[in-house]
């Protein structure tokens, strides 16, 4: 049996980079020596470079994950989506036929590449104006980094490094009910979106927005 389920596999590359810029925070998983390691990062994605493009970040030097050899290393980020307990009450088939379980829904992307270090302080500078700029967007009062003392903001750039991760291969595992019929991925999504988390309301959204994708 193939895994992940063909069911739940997104390859097309424009709806991952928009989850990935959506979610904007990934964890970065390398394998030094024999243990694994990992760091939880807000990335910046560079659709523009490579087939399924780069994504950028930095981690501070005392880290060892910002040991990267100058050949690169071979790495894994993870963006972890909402996700759900889906009850089988949900389902108007289960009246018909009671054989049924509960089961989790999520949404999941996975980069894979080779993660290479830069310490250009110019490139690291911008990467800091562009990971603030995306965040204070929007904010009535925004901060940037112009508002620090330039001496203080370079000063403090000593103790990062920015990293890359080439993408060489881009998975979503979007587990949003499409293995039932119609009638309980919409019991799915109406009892997600009637629940009292966020997370819960947004996965519904997720789900909605897969229907209205598989309906076009």
């Amino acid at each position: 049996m193939t895994y992940p389920s063909p069911a739940f596999r997104e390859d097309r590359t424009e709806v991952l980079h928009a989850a990935i810029r959506d979610l904007h925070f990934g964890a970065l998983i390398t394998r030094p020596e024999s243990a694994f390691a990992t760091s939880y990062l807000p990335w910046e994605l560079d659709a523009t470079r490579g087939p399924h493009g780069t994504l950028v970040g930095h981690l501070a030097r005392y880290n060892p994950q910002s040991q990267v050899p100058g050949s690169g290393i071979h790495a894994l980020v993870l963006f972890q989506g909402p996700h759900a307990y889906v009850s089988p009450s949900w389902y108007p088939g289960k009246r018909e036929e009671p054989r049924q379980v509960p089961t989790w829904d999520y949404l999941v992307v996975e980069a894979r590449g080779t993660l290479v270090k830069f310490d250009d302080e110019a490139r690291l500078y911008n990467l800091l104006t562009q990971l603030t700029d995306h965040n204070e967007a929007g904010r009535e009062h925004r901060w940037r980094v112009t508002d620090a003392p330039d001496d203080y903001v370079r000063k403090e750039m000593h103790h990062i490094i920015g990293i890359e991760l080439h993408v060489e291969s881009l998975i979503g595992r979007y587990k949003l009910s499409q293995n039932r019929n119609a009638a309980d991925q919409e019991g799915a999504r109406a009892g997600l979106a009637d629940a009292p988390t966020e997370r819960e309301r947004n996965l519904a959204s997720a789900i909605a927005a897969a229907q209205h994708q598989r309906n076009r």
